[in-house]
């Protein structure tokens, strides 16, 4: 579905061309995330008032979802020492329970490690063992927005 003039949202991910941004995601619904990224990226546009891109998102994905249940959250790196073979593993194993069309490169990713799992950060994907989900896009500084909105995976 066109909601701007450039961007497009689909079932699991959106594509802007605005801003040259495809982020896809595999396993755990993760729309919420989704919805919070976009409205980031076209608030500074649209204002706090209404940001059309968001709400047509929001239509098209059938969330109720409003600017207050938009919870960001500052990212607390746990990087760990190295990647070993039971890391690798379980990291795999997730990926396999996803069903990604994809395999990102684990090897060159930086790891986590939190209370709910591993979570890899790759300069094109982020993976989060704990919650189930394999974000994949385009552009590095999208992990970043990513991460600010993991924590809404957590609501019910």
């Amino acid at each position: 579905m066109l909601c701007e003039e450039k961007l497009e949202v689909f079932e699991n991910g959106f594509e802007d061309g605005k801003f040259n941004l495809r982020i896809e995601f595999y396993g755990r619904d993760a729309r919420k995330v989704l919805l919070a990224v976009i409205r980031e990226l076209y608030l500074p546009e649209y204002g706090e008032a209404y940001v059309y891109p968001f709400e047509c998102a929001k239509e098209f994905w059938g969330l109720a979802l409003d600017a207050e249940g938009i919870r960001a959250e500052e990212f607390r790196p746990n990087p760990i020492k190295f990647m070993n073979q039971s890391v690798k593993s379980r990291l795999e194993k997730a990926l396999g329970e996803i069903s990604a069309p994809l395999k990102p490169d684990l090897e060159r990713a930086t790891v986590h490690k939190f209370k709910s799992g591993y979570l890899a950060v790759g300069k094109d994907f982020v993976l989060d063992e704990g919650r189930g989900v394999l974000f994949v896009f385009n552009k590095p500084g999208a992990g970043e927005l990513l991460l600010k909105y993991l924590g809404m995976l957590d609501e019910k």
